[in-house]
């Protein structure tokens, strides 16, 4: 009988790593790494502290492998060996307190604001979002090389860190997603078309990751089921991930937002995206799960429906030491809103603190819920 107990301890079934129980603190976007994408002391204690508070994995921001590819000031960067360092310091702290450390790499695309690169961004096609952000441009074929070589280089730069493995961002309309829609990739080339040549791009990184990365060197995929404007389809995802077990990753790790809810606008099946996804997967593949997990009832639920580690983000921010509450069965941590000393008492920096007034509902003060 598979364990619904968050604190156990689970081996990952292709490394020789063990986890100390199933819970992923997901890559949070907090805005306090340096101006040349190096590691901030405020960002490294954030994540240290979350590592004390027992977390089986430690995920970092999402992190730029191109200086073309950054989505918002105060980004984590990988994509040059100044920021080895503060990677380092990462990976030692996290070792020492007992966690697996991830760093997830990304291109932000079309969602790479021109003012902030300073030159046009880049995507699967030609793709104005009409933000106000200069539209993007189609990548060449030597550009989609170049950075499918930098996700696998950035990789490499984690590794000689001492970071633990990557989690390859293909959600949430980065430059991946983009390939994989049918919206924002319109190419009629070998990169485009069918869902074969839609997901070439991110099959070609996986491949480069695990040329440059040790055989013990942990890679997972996230990846979003549904993205309506972006053409990314639930059948379409469900496919996808067929093909990425056919690959030499260790795990697939799925944004459902809220892990209690099934497809968008689909009545008749009331089937989690959670559920869904583990339905096509081998037996034993491993899958993440994340969305509105807060209780220890709700972790119990999500791995009920076939989830083997459980991904949470903002109950994380607010209370570092979650993992160690599950022990506790009936755990139901403070909902939102919290108080700024609050979340400063629990290493969040005053930038931090400013962007999460951005949330609804989540600082006292900050954007409120019917916003």
């Amino acid at each position: 009988m598979i364990s619904l107990n968050p604190t156990k301890e689970w081996r990952f079934p292709s490394r020789n790593h063990v986890i100390r129980n199933r819970t992923v603190l997901a890559a949070l976007t907090n805005k306090q790494s340096n101006e040349d994408g190096t590691l901030s002391d405020e960002e490294i204690s954030f994540l240290l502290r979350r590592a004390e508070g027992g977390f089986g994995i430690i995920t970092s921001a999402a992190s730029h492998v191109m200086e073309n590819g950054q989505g918002w000031h105060g980004e984590m960067g990988v994509w040059g060996d100044h920021q080895i360092p503060g990677l380092t310091k990462l990976a030692d702290g996290i070792r020492e307190r007992g966690a697996l450390s991830l760093v997830q790499i990304f291109h932000g695309g079309m969602r790479a604001p021109a003012d902030l690169i300073r030159t046009t961004p880049i995507s699967a096609s030609y793709n104005d979002e009409g933000n106000g952000n200069q539209p993007a441009r189609e990548m060449s074929q030597n550009e989609i090389q170049e950075a499918i070589d930098a996700f696998a280089a950035a990789a490499e730069r984690c590794e000689k860190s001492g970071i633990d493995g990557v989690e390859i961002h293909g959600a949430h309309g980065y430059l991946i997603a983009q390939f994989l829609g049918t919206v924002t990739n319109r190419r009629s080339d070998s990169w485009g078309g069918d869902l074969s040549g839609r997901s070439r791009f991110l099959m070609r990184i996986i491949e480069e990751v695990r040329k440059r990365t040790s055989p013990s060197f942990v890679v997972i995929v996230r990846i979003s089921p549904e993205i309506e404007n972006l053409g990314i389809s639930l059948d379409d995802s469900l496919e996808l991930a067929k093909h990425l077990t056919e690959t030499e990753i260790d795990a697939l790790h799925i944004s459902c937002w809220d892990v209690f809810k099934g497809a968008q606008g689909d009545s008749r099946d009331s089937r989690t995206l959670t559920r869904r996804f583990r339905e096509v997967l081998p037996d034993g593949f491993p899958l993440i799960s994340t969305g509105s997990i807060w209780t220890s009832e709700d972790a119990r639920f999500v791995m009920k429906e076939g989830a083997d580690l459980v991904g949470v983000g903002r109950v994380g921010i607010a209370h570092p030491d979650w993992p160690l509450g599950l022990k506790n069965p009936e755990f139901s941590p403070d909902l939102p809103p919290f108080t700024t000393q609050h979340l400063e008492s629990v290493s969040l920096s005053p930038i931090f603190v400013e962007y999460m007034h951005r949330y609804r509902g989540f600082v006292v003060g900050g954007r409120p819920l019917d916003d």
